[in-house]
């Protein structure tokens, strides 16, 4: 006999546990409804992505960015988010809308919000997405990247804290392993969600889990959150909506985010009426590693560079300004695709890596993670390596160091894809970019660009070396690393009005339905437009699964 069907009711069902679902959740905890939260993984994976983030938020006009020296305004951040958006289709009005309503959120009441749950923030604002172009192209005219005291965990627990009172004192439900196949629709009306129980799972966080059906259940519920990510982990989904601008897609990529960001939640939503749009917007980054230690398939871990390695393609040709560390992603990722070659190259020295690298997540910076202020001077302030980057120059296959140019050539041509590097050619970018250093004045764009950096206090403190010869011996060794796609985000989804209730294709609201974090493209079904600025992923999630959990509890 079939297992019998679990059936339950709720005011408001919240489907994804991920920092939008939480906020969701405890939002309307908090408005007194009762709110049960469904997710297809063990409980042990509660907090989603956002829990695996390094915990960058961006604010406009912070007291951390006032302290240190930048004059930044929520007109300077508008310029930037739009020139980066570049919206351009019929679409993008409800985008549009959510963009000028989380630059409000950002340079007003984010912060302050934040802060009342007991969020701190490292004091040294950093500068991700530098454009490199006009004033109205991509990117971030001032730094606006603040990371989290806690990084990612950080950010998701008091909203975990606050969901975890609710399920206490009985007003919230918790069930993992539910994975949801349908939404309910009744005259019009979405009432609720049901699907496959799943086995029991004791998967460690991240660690993808079985997918056995035991059962089946349906929910009843006055008003349904999807909040259940993109389609990062599902290489077929994002190889479906590659777009053609930025070339074909690659044969070969790496994962930044768990399996589970499977992007089945989209099928599930249109099935029911919701609108999806900018599919084809995405988020993927260049600067991937394999991960030696890896937690879900085909782990890749992404380097945060500082702007001073020299960013050679797969035949050894150094990129074109501004296509430096660090300034313009997606820039970055169609000119590689032009190339014809999944992989690309830093070549650095040991005084550039001790100073500028840093590795994306939670679980790469235990410092931060751990609120550790001894561990962090140490980390940033000392000298060598920290202990994560450290781990991947000893163990990572991606790593090539040695003393000599020479042995360190054959050993980048010794890795997958190496036959491909002109050893001459590499040598010629290498010599021609050092003769540039012994000038207080330069014609290399990067150069340039390093000393603007140094006269931002931030960036002199822990985040850009000295200029220097990189093949002086005294700064060596010399290394390098093999960069990989690393696929993460996606910026479309279902479109939503700006109380985040989902829209159908005639542009109206869907009665019952409401949609936050990645699977809205983070609001509204775009908010980013085709670029982000960093640090608005997270922000994101924030900010519409607050504004859709207040919504949906106010309707029930």
């Amino acid at each position: 006999m079939p297992p019998a069907l679990a059936a339950h009711s709720t005011d408001v069902l919240v489907i994804g546990w991920g920092l939008a679902g939480l906020v969701a959740a405890a939002e309307a905890v908090a408005a007194g409804k009762r709110v049960t939260i469904v997710d297809q993984e063990p409980r042990s994976n509660l907090g989603g992505q956002a829990w695996w983030s390094f915990g960058g938020l961006f604010f406009v006009d912070s007291p951390e960015q006032k302290r240190m020296g930048i004059k930044d305004s929520l007109d300077l951040a508008r310029q930037d988010w739009f020139g980066n958006a570049a919206f351009d289709r019929d679409e993008d009005a409800w985008p549009r809308r959510w963009a000028e309503a989380y630059l409000q959120f950002a340079h007003e009441e984010k912060r302050a919000w934040l802060r009342e749950k007991g969020v701190g923030f490292f004091p040294i604002v950093g500068w991700a997405e530098r454009g490199g172009y006009s004033a109205i192209g991509p990117g971030n005219s001032v730094p606006r990247f603040h990371v989290t005291w806690g990084t990612g965990p950080g950010v998701v627990a008091p909203f975990q804290a606050a969901v975890e009172a609710g399920e206490a004192q009985g007003r919230l439900t918790i069930l993992p392993r539910h994975r949801v196949t349908g939404l309910t629709v009744m005259g019009g009306t979405v009432t609720g969600a049901e699907g496959d129980i799943l086995a029991p799972s004791g998967a460690a966080r991240g660690v993808a889990s079985s997918r056995e059906v035991v059962g089946s259940f349906s929910i009843e519920a006055g008003a349904t959150v999807v909040s259940s990510g993109g389609i990062g982990g599902n290489h077929d989904l994002v190889r479906k909506w590659w777009p053609e601008r930025l070339g074909t897609a690659p044969n070969t990529m790496i994962t930044g985010v768990p399996a589970y960001v499977d992007g089945s939640m989209q099928t599930v939503s249109a099935a029911a009426g919701a609108n999806l749009i900018n599919g084809d917007r995405m988020w993927h980054y260049v600067e991937g590693i394999q991960n030696w230690d890896p937690v879900w398939p085909d782990h890749g871990i992404r380097i945060l560079p500082g702007p001073s390695s020299v960013w050679l393609d797969a035949t050894g040709t150094r990129l074109p300004v501004p296509l430096f560390p660090g300034f313009d992603t997606l820039g970055t990722l169609a000119h590689l695709r032009a190339t014809g070659h999944d992989h690309s190259w830093f070549v650095l020295s040991q005084q550039i890596i001790e100073k500028e690298f840093t590795l994306s997540g939670s679980e790469q910076n235990p410092d931060l993670t751990g609120k550790d202020v001894r561990l962090l001077a140490k980390s940033r302030l000392g000298k060598g390596a920290s202990g994560p980057v450290q781990a991947f120059m000893d163990k990572g296959v991606d790593f090539v160091v040695r003393d000599t140019l020479d042995d360190l050539i054959a050993g980048m041509k010794a890795l997958p894809g190496g036959d491909a590097l002109d050893a001459d050619r590499v040598r010629l970018e290498l010599q021609a970019r050092d003769r540039e250093i012994d000038n207080d004045f330069t014609k290399d764009a990067q150069i340039a660009m390093l000393r603007s950096a140094r006269s931002y206090r931030g960036d002199r403190l822990i985040r850009t070396a000295t200029p220097h010869r990189i093949l002086d011996p005294a700064s060596g060794p010399l290394i390098a690393v093999k960069l990989h796609i690393v696929t993460r985000k996606s910026l479309g989804g279902i479109e939503t009005d700006l109380s985040g209730r989902a829209l159908g294709a005639s542009g109206e609201p869907i009665p019952g339905l409401y949609a936050a974090g990645e699977a809205s493209g983070f609001g509204g079904g775009g908010v980013h437009g085709y670029r982000a600025l960093e640090g608005t992923f997270l922000g994101g999630c924030l900010f519409s699964g607050r504004t859709a959990g207040r919504a949906a509890a106010g309707a029930v």
